[in-house]
């Protein structure tokens, strides 16, 4: 069955703001799976222009596959990327970062400023291709680490039963994610880097990560 893809945001955390919603000039409406466990205090379903026989919007569908484009909008507003203090000669386009991005569609804007703020997305980005568990966590903690002043942690590196399947570039990341509690492997060891990664698992994630940086966040001084 075709559906539009869904944006997931986390209440908790004012996610969901007007810069959260560039792909669509519709209002947005929340919605939550009733027959999940899902926290829903912290994690809700955006479902935007969506058709009446296209995906139910009562439904957080928590094991669904977020794509590429889904996956950086969700960390660009997680951690307040933007182009704020940068100055463009023209305006710029997400074609000019990556070669298959469609300039008209909903994540364009998301994809200029990922590209401005040290996330290291390849040129011929796939927007709709789904993101695996490895490529996601590694924006995750290069975004939460390039964005914050945080304390060096010693990392003991954990024993991955599939570390032959890790790309060796996000190793690092992902070793950091695991030592902070982010992320776990599974009962067999496993960390399933290539595997696709839900809506549910990205949330918490996200979550997680975000709890990390405001504990150890100082307050302002007066």
């Amino acid at each position: 069955m075709k559906m539009n893809r869904t944006i997931l945001a986390l209440s908790t955390f004012a996610l969901l703001s007007a810069g959260f919603l560039q792909h669509g000039a519709s209002a947005a409406t929340f919605f939550t799976d009733q027959n999940t466990t899902v926290d829903k205090d912290t994690m809700h379903i955006m479902v935007e222009q969506q058709t009446q026989d296209e995906l139910a919007a009562d439904f957080f569908l928590p094991e669904a596959t977020i794509t590429t484009a889904e996956g950086i909008q969700l960390i660009v507003n997680a951690f307040d990327l933007n182009l704020d203090t940068i100055r463009f000669v023209k305006p710029p386009l997400a074609s000019d970062y990556y070669k298959n991005a469609n300039n008209s569609a909903w994540y364009a804007n998301a994809l200029i400023i990922a590209a401005n703020n040290g996330l290291e997305l390849p040129a011929d980005l796939e927007p709709n291709k789904m993101w695996t568990k490895e490529e996601f966590v590694f924006q995750l903690m290069r975004a939460m680490e390039s964005k914050n002043v945080l304390p060096m942690i010693n990392v003991v590196p954990a024993k991955l039963a599939d570390e032959a399947d890790l790309n060796i570039a996000y190793q690092g990341a992902i070793q950091r994610a695991l030592a902070l509690g982010f992320t776990k492997l599974d009962e067999k060891g496993n960390f399933n880097p290539k595997g696709e990664i839900s809506r549910k698992e990205s949330a918490e994630l996200i979550q997680k990560a975000l709890e990390y940086v405001k504990a150890r966040t100082l307050p302002a001084q007066p």
